[in-house]
């Protein structure tokens, strides 16, 4: 009897763990220009001035995978930062992005990947004349 309550608190145990870390899926996506400490935007907007820096949250249950971004301007790619990540729970993976010398004005958008599968994209705007 001892043997069978063994073998199957050990059998739940193994698929408790494999169902946390399964595959991520996407929540949602927000871009702003603040965080909050859960890594979640907390001040939510689409128009930047060229000296902010502008951040995405990419939202996700749990699960483990890679999750990327490709920054762009217009059509020209300014960057594509990615990280590993594996949660037990809901999270928010937080990227960046800032340039010391300002941005140039103009529409810019950043698209979401998901284990190499683009899972959304956003765009915003940098204004000179924005106040």
């Amino acid at each position: 009897m001892a043997l069978l309550i063994r073998t199957t608190l050990a059998i739940t145990a193994l698929v408790l763990a494999l169902a946390c870390s399964g595959p991520l899926a996407l929540t949602n996506i927000q871009v702003g220009r603040a965080l909050n400490q859960d890594r979640s935007i907390s001040s939510i907007t689409t128009l930047f001035k060229p000296n902010e820096t502008v951040y995405v949250a990419v939202q996700t249950g749990a699960g483990k995978g890679v999750i990327s971004v490709k920054w762009k301007f217009g059509t020209k790619v300014i960057d594509e930062p990615s990280k590993k990540v594996d949660y037990d729970g809901p999270s928010s993976t937080e990227f960046h992005m800032q340039n010391s010398g300002g941005f140039p004005p103009g529409d810019y958008s950043v698209e979401v990947f998901i284990d190499g599968v683009s899972v959304g994209t956003r765009a915003f705007k940098v204004d000179q004349y924005f106040s």
